[in-house]
């Protein structure tokens, strides 16, 4: 019978390889931006909530939100636990975007500058258009270096993560031996 696992075992023996007959694995890029979404939103939204509990940054954790929730209610836990689903929805979509457009670089300094991307948009472009906080310019100097070095590493977090595992790929061999 000619199954798949025979022919995989077939080329293995041409290739002089017989002892490993694992098929090459392939990452799939989507799941594995979501995957890498939702960690970095996880991780990075529970930096956020303890760094303004601590009142390090004066920015709530999801300032974006305030235009569809109520500022009291985004300032108890079950506001915070919002945020941080939405924190991670949209680190799941910012990872979509990177997959699609910047796997291929290699290297961390990528992922610095999409976090200093996102950073920009959502602190110079979206918290002043949707009245989440002031101004950038008003921002308290730990506000503004706290919320920029989460962010930076986020994109970090995201951008390497993703570019490690694509630019990698082709030079990894699954079907060797690592330890004998």
């Amino acid at each position: 019978m000619n199954t798949v696992e025979d022919r995989t075992m077939q080329q293995a023996r041409n290739r002089g390889d017989e002892g490993h007959t694992a098929p090459q694995h392939r990452t799939n890029p989507w799941t594995f931006a979501v995957y890498i979404g939702f960690f970095a939103g996880l991780i990075w939204g529970l930096v956020k909530i303890f760094f303004y509990y601590f009142e390090f940054t004066k920015v709530e954790p999801a300032f974006f939100m305030r235009t569809w929730y109520v500022d009291r209610y985004l300032n108890t836990w079950t506001g915070h636990v919002v945020g941080l689903f939405w924190i991670v929805v949209g680190s799941i979509a910012a990872a979509l975007v990177y997959t699609a457009l910047f796997r291929k670089f290699p290297g961390p300094w990528p992922g610095v500058l999409y976090g200093l991307a996102w950073w920009a948009v959502l602190y110079t472009w979206v918290g002043p258009w949707t009245a989440s906080f002031e101004s950038l310019y008003t921002l308290d100097h730990n506000s503004f270096w706290t919320d920029l070095s989460i962010f930076v590493l986020w994109g970090v977090f995201i951008g390497y993560s993703i570019s490690f595992e694509f630019t990698d790929e082709q030079s990894r061999d699954s079907s060797r031996q690592v330890l004998k």
